[in-house]
């Protein structure tokens, strides 16, 4: 199957800046969409910026010009740098992968990374 393997989240400041990876691996022969969403605690889960195979971006309009995604597709990653970090963007981050595998395709979510923005 597929495996997503999430990294780079913690705790900073106000203003700060966050870096998360995600690595996808396992049976996958193609991969088409990827991005990063978000879940605040009593909230539903939300998209943050998605990134398709051409390069194509969008993004929350909460995040824009603040946030930026990026992947590198023959190592199967997604990486989404975060700037100027608000107390409104702790959440959970989740890596989402819309991928091929042997002729199927779905989606798949990684285990999420906590990000915490606090003075």
């Amino acid at each position: 199957q597929v495996q997503l393997v999430e990294s780079g989240g913690g705790l900073v400041q106000p203003g700060g800046s966050l870096r998360l990876s995600c690595a996808a691996s396992g049976s996958i022969a193609s991969i088409s969409r990827m991005g990063w969403y978000r879940q605040a605690p009593g909230k539903q889960r939300e998209v943050v910026a998605r990134i398709t195979s051409g390069g194509d971006t969008n993004y929350a309009d909460s995040v824009k010009g603040r946030f930026n995604i990026s992947r590198d597709n023959a190592k199967k990653t997604v990486s989404l740098q975060m700037n100027d970090l608000k107390p409104v963007d702790t959440a959970v981050y989740y890596c989402n992968v819309y991928c091929n595998v042997r002729g199927s395709t779905s989606t798949y979510w990684g285990q999420g990374t906590q990000v915490t923005v606090s003075s």
